[in-house]
């Protein structure tokens, strides 16, 4: 198992790798004490059959730049093959404002090609490539040095594998004409968007039972100075405080010190020094904001006037449609969608792109009356009207 802790060997292995069609990618990290994560470990391997053709990147020896990597990755001439590409896509961007491309995610193929919702890296093993995952080095410190054998080989198991899995997707992907299929799927993953967190938005992630639009200001304003604290000093935004108690600061509006002292949650650190500031010039920002800047809740989805019974055929409709198409059914719609469409909506993502074809043009001409469901032989037929 080579280890690789020079650019120099980098840029060795991947000038080789640029000459094939694709290379496998993983990375090992740590997130619990930083906001952005800490890269450990990246795993690559070339096309082969053994471990000759794979390397592990130790970004933590001190003197290895990534950039070898990363003019791999702007390389659109070979694929880059990950599973599960979130986190790991998130590391590079963060890092070096870097997304692979063309990129190549086997969890979304995967879902594609009828293997259900979210399937994990180890099912995928063992259902493509024939092989069991050793398993116990699955929640090791990554940061720590020297590697063990063990750990280097789940590494390694985590590209070597993925090879097969990449080929047997991709080439059934091709037979089924569904290509198309995942390239729309992966535009989220691609998008600069999708790894850029604005802290005035960050609002939206908690949960109140409150949606008055002056709380929800207070709210907003809190969230927000969470947010930009944690990006600032690299700490997880549960280390500045969390959410009940952004909610209760929400809730007390505190002015002062004092004030913040009767907090019931909020943590000791908190209530001193630049993150107790911070608070209390959030909730003081929040009390004054103009009434026409405060935000509100979305209430669309709650205000829609569902059809039940019409929702319920829909739904019918739907598990035929996917069973006939072999994919998850909630990646073609989810039930709110579902609800959505018996309500009249008609801007879902259930009726664009490869959904369209696949049921969204029949769940239309259901929700006109223009067909109806009828069960024959234990399937789903659609019926004209």
């Amino acid at each position: 198992m080579k280890t690789i802790t020079t650019t120099e060997d980098l840029a060795t292995f991947c000038k080789a790798a640029a000459d094939h069609d694709y290379v496998t990618v993983d990375t090992e990290f740590l997130r619990e004490r930083t906001y952005y994560s800490q890269l450990c470990l990246i795993q690559l391997a070339m096309p082969g059959e053994d471990d000759d053709t794979a390397v592990l990147v130790d970004p933590l020896s001190g003197t290895l730049d990534l950039a070898p990597l990363y003019e791999l990755f702007r390389d659109t001439s070979v694929v880059k093959v990950f599973h599960a590409a979130r986190q790991d896509l998130e590391i590079f961007f963060v890092d070096a404002g870097v997304i692979p491309e063309p990129l190549f995610d086997t969890q979304v193929a995967a879902m594609v090609c009828g293997f259900g919702e979210q399937v994990g890296y180890e099912t995928l093993v063992k259902r493509i490539a024939k092989e069991q995952l050793d398993k116990s080095s699955r929640f090791t410190d990554w940061s720590r040095r020297p590697l063990t054998d063990a750990q280097k080989k789940y590494a390694l198991a985590d590209v070597t594998h993925l090879r097969r899995i990449y080929e047997y997707l991709a080439d059934k992907l091709k037979k089924q004409k569904r290509e198309a299929w995942v390239a729309e799927e992966l535009k989220i993953l691609t998008s600069p968007d999708t790894y850029v967190v604005q802290p005035e938005e960050a609002w939206q992630r908690v949960r109140t039972r409150t949606n008055s639009p002056r709380f929800l200001g207070i709210v907003q304003q809190l969230a927000a100075f969470r947010e930009t604290y944690a990006q600032s000093n690299n700490i997880p935004r549960n280390r500045v405080y969390k959410d009940d108690a952004l909610v209760e600061l929400a809730s007390t509006k505190p002015q002062s010190m004092k004030d913040l002292s009767r907090s019931r949650l909020l943590l000791r650190e908190a209530r001193k020094g630049d993150i107790a500031d911070g608070i209390l010039a959030a909730v003081k920002t929040g009390m004054e904001m103009p009434q026409e800047d405060l935000p509100r809740p979305d209430n669309t989805n709650q205000k829609l006037q569902v059809d039940p019974a019409l929702a319920d055929l829909l739904r019918v409709l739907l598990k035929a449609k996917a069973d006939s198409a072999d994919v998850a059914p909630r990646l073609i719609a989810a039930t709110s969608d579902l609800d959505a469409l018996s309500a009249g909506k008609r801007d879902i993502q259930a009726l664009s792109g490869w959904r369209m074809d696949v049921f969204g043009r029949d769940a239309l001409r259901l929700c006109e009356g223009k067909v109806g469901l009828a069960a024959r032989k234990g399937r789903v037929e659609i019926v004209e009207l």
